[in-house]
């Protein structure tokens, strides 16, 4: 029997370089061999004139919602480059998307008011109407390139007023010359996680320079939750297994359900 239930598993990760450490841990902790395939890489994609409209107004807001960790990063980047003291926030209270976008807010010392349990959009936009707050509340959306208007549009209905603020872009990385992209094409591996709309889209985007060998070992294609599960039927890849609630610890745990050889 082994103790390490992946042990002897080959695992892809699809996240941006920066963002794979916490997942290849766990995952590594667990005996797996681990593969990183960056198909997505985050930068900063900010204007100085929505910075000029926005700063200025922030003692104004009543709410700030971030919805991913690349958001907290990006906005107090820029906050920090204007402004010497976060007392500069004001009264804001600040709301966010998942434990590692809370993590995030709190090394910075602040607290999030309100976070739900469930990390989706459509959860944040209902955790925040369950305040009874919003009624001609104005709302700062943090966002990247690609987000989805569904929190913007919930809250709006809920008759805020909502302001967004892109801080960063999601974009395709090219993986045709990258040397584990190579090693994924000739064996192939016993499973490969999405955890965004974007590492799928690249992924379909890029399959000429994923297309695996005779015989290498086609992955199970696991999923981090909803909205990346309805892309990845979109494009008609199978959702072979999915995390119980979107979160890097239930996709792992979903991972281990499938392929764990505890006992075995």
């Amino acid at each position: 029997m082994n103790a390490k239930p992946l042990a002897g598993r080959r695992i892809v990760l699809t996240r941006a370089s920066d963002q794979n450490s916490e997942l290849h841990a766990k995952l590594a902790a667990l005996g797996a061999e681990v593969i990183e395939l960056p198909l997505i890489r985050v930068s900063k994609s900010v204007k100085n004139d929505d910075l000029a409209e926005v700063f200025p107004e922030l003692g104004g807001y009543d709410w700030i919602a971030f919805t991913s960790p690349n958001g907290v990063k990006y906005y107090f980047e820029e906050f920090f480059r204007v402004f010497a003291d976060i007392r500069s926030l004001g009264l804001i209270r600040i709301a966010c998307v998942g434990e590692a976008t809370a993590r995030a807010i709190k090394a910075l010392h602040l607290d999030v008011e309100c976070q739900p349990a469930t990390a989706t959009a459509e959860a944040l936009a209902a955790a925040l109407i369950a305040t009874g707050s919003l009624d001609h509340a104005k709302v700062l959306v943090v966002t990247g390139n690609q987000n989805r208007e569904t929190l913007v549009t919930k809250l709006e209905e809920a008759r805020a007023i909502v302001d967004t603020l892109q801080v960063y872009q999601t974009e395709k990385n090219d993986l045709s010359a990258d040397a584990a992209a190579k090693d994924f094409r000739a064996l192939g591996a016993d499973a490969i996680l999405f955890a965004s709309s974007s590492a799928v889209q690249s992924f379909a985007d890029q399959a000429a320079a994923l297309q695996l060998a005779k015989d290498a070992h086609r992955p199970l294609a696991g999923s981090i939750g909803p909205q990346t599960s309805e892309t990845m039927k979109k494009i008609g890849l199978p959702v072979d297994f999915i995390a119980k609630e979107p979160g890097l610890d239930a996709l792992v745990a979903a991972t281990v359900k499938v392929l764990g050889t505890t006992g075995k």
